[in-house]
């Protein structure tokens, strides 16, 4: 019999994910972490990027974009609660350039550190949708 965790993935939106799973890859703030059944329990802050999700009835993992929140592990159950969280399919490459070419402008001609510190939030978030369309591009070829 082959081992899985349940996986929720949620946002202040929506359920985007509700399932079984046989890994978990989630963005930590201090690097991937490799989540599989019966891990050691552990809590700690996500970072913008892409969860991947290998269900053990499907060959294509699951990707799911989080732009930050929180990541709770118990040996059985997975569960990320994101700021936000779009399905891989959903998201909107044009948009996400538009997004990034517009931070980096408002870095250019900052006119207060706040507004640096925003545009900066708001590249790393444009650069991490990015990647995560590109993860899903890989998969697709």
């Amino acid at each position: 019999m082959t081992m899985t965790v349940h996986v929720d993935v949620v946002s202040a939106e929506e359920q985007i994910f509700s399932g079984l799973a046989l890994v978990v890859v989630v963005p930590g703030e201090m690097g991937e972490l490799g989540i599989y059944p019966r891990h050691t329990a552990l809590m700690t802050r996500i970072k913008p990027g892409a969860v991947r999700i290998k269900s053990p009835d499907q060959e294509e993992e699951v990707l799911i974009y989080v732009s930050g929140g929180m990541l709770e592990v118990q040996p059985n159950v997975v569960t990320i609660l994101a700021d936000t969280a779009i399905r891989g399919h959903d998201l909107d490459e044009a948009r996400a350039l538009e997004a990034k070419q517009s931070a980096e402008e408002a870095m250019r001609n900052r006119t207060s550190d706040i507004d640096y510190a925003a545009a900066q939030a708001e590249l790393a978030e444009a650069i991490a949708q990015l990647r995560a369309i590109q993860q899903l591009r890989k998969k697709t070829h």
